[in-house]
């Protein structure tokens, strides 16, 4: 008995994440949509490539860039296709990435132990020591999945956190009106007018 009720707390902890998560996407989404289109460039210390099976490893000092996407690291290794390039795996501590929002002169960034990319499925995983920013909003957890087709995230903390540093965490700022008053996000219920003799 006490053992179910551990775990309806334990689920009705890990809903109350997921509202705050889901209240902090809208926050962070849409990443400039012309980069995809632009070419790939990479610089290292050193590259090893391998043309049979199209893979290359980065190593010493790497800086990705496409468009407004600048990612920095230790180690990456890169997959082609036949349309180009496929996966990327970068190691650092930590990665870090950075790229403009779409339509706007705000910008996205990230950071992790580790960042592995998949270009046709569009998925991005930060890996270790996550966290996900933009302005002054914050996710930070284990891992942060994000997939930009779909514009879904999904954030994890420490299996077993024993502490709030394992924890998942979400820092959502108000937003500042013109007039510098906070206004919050959520809309008021209109008033609704009572007709006499009418219930």
């Amino acid at each position: 008995m006490h053992s179910d009720k551990m775990r309806n707390d334990h689920s009705c902890k890990h809903r109350a994440l997921a509202m705050i998560i889901m209240l902090a996407i809208p926050t962070l989404a849409h990443a400039e949509k012309a980069d995809k289109s632009r070419p790939v460039n990479l610089e290292a210390d050193s590259v090893t490539l391998d043309d049979i099976k199209k893979t290359s490893l980065y190593l010493g000092n790497v800086v990705l860039s496409q468009g407004t996407l600048m990612l920095r690291a230790d180690q990456v290794q890169t997959t082609q296709n036949d349309q180009g390039l496929h996966q990327v795996s970068a190691v650092g501590h930590p990665v870090a990435f950075r790229q403009k929002l779409d339509g706007r002169e705000e910008y996205i960034e990230g950071f992790a132990d580790r960042i592995e990319f998949d270009n046709v499925k569009s998925q991005l995983e930060l890996i270790g020591n996550a966290k996900l920013r933009r302005g002054q909003d914050e996710l930070r957890g284990a891992q942060i999945s994000y997939n930009a087709s779909t514009e879904f995230y999904r954030v994890i903390g420490q299996a077993n956190a024993q502490s709030p540093a394992g924890r998942v965490r979400a820092v959502i700022r108000p937003k500042i009106a013109n007039d510098g008053a906070a206004t919050p996000d959520i809309k008021p219920v209109p008033e609704t007018k009572t007709v006499p003799g009418k219930k």
